[in-house]
């Protein structure tokens, strides 16, 4: 006798007829869950438990697709943070720093450079000094440098409204056409066109790699 069964159990009425009214009874409890529910926020956990999180493969931990708002000491914070002010400081500690670094760098590789033909070999504590006072110069050039870029690139944030890779190249442009203005407009020309395209590949480098 030949089976009457359908190959395909899923083409199966009875399987059919069971699987919705399982599905009927889960959308009750899901209805029933969110009748109960008090708040807003209460029904988007309910919905994201229940609905979204057993399709996306969630784990349980993430319980709700929103972050805990912020306390009013971590907005503060996060202001000064983004305020241009703390960019410019910071920046200018940071370039102090690496100015200094640099200095010492280059005193370091040209230790002898105080010495003049037919000078006496120049004691330690020149050496010292000199070391010194590279560091001094580096540090007060960069540091210089980090305030006049972070400022020009906040502010351009600020008026653009946007955060991507034309504030860097717009501020890059600005200050090493400020900087090589010094020298006369070619010098300036060459300057804008190097720092923009040296801060832009910086840039896109540290938020595309």
């Amino acid at each position: 006798a030949m089976s009457t069964s359908p190959a395909n159990p899923d083409e199966d009425p009875l399987l059919q007829q069971l699987n919705r009214l399982l599905d009927i009874q889960q959308s009750a409890g899901l209805l029933a869950q969110l009748a109960n529910a008090k708040t807003d926020a209460e029904k988007e956990r309910i919905l994201f438990a229940r609905v979204l999180r057993p399709q996306l493969a969630l784990p349980p931990s993430f319980t709700s697709p929103h972050m805990p708002p912020l306390s009013p000491e971590e907005r503060r914070v996060r202001v000064v943070m983004d305020s241009c002010a703390f960019k410019a400081c910071l920046s200018c500690v940071a370039g102090g720093a690496l100015g200094a670094f640099f200095g010492l760098f280059t005193a370091s590789i040209d230790p002898m450079s105080t010495v003049v033909p037919g000078a006496e070999t120049p004691s330690t504590r020149q050496v010292l000094r000199e070391m010194g006072s590279r560091m001094v110069s580096y540090g007060k050039n960069f540091a210089v440098l980090g305030i006049m870029f972070a400022s020009t690139e906040c502010a351009l944030e600020v008026v653009r409204a946007k955060n991507d890779l034309l504030n860097g190249t717009g501020a890059g442009a600005i200050v090493g056409g400020v900087l090589g203005f010094r020298a006369g407009l070619k010098a300036a020309g060459a300057g804008a066109a190097g720092f923009a395209a040296f801060s832009t590949a910086i840039d896109w480098y540290m938020k595309h790699r």
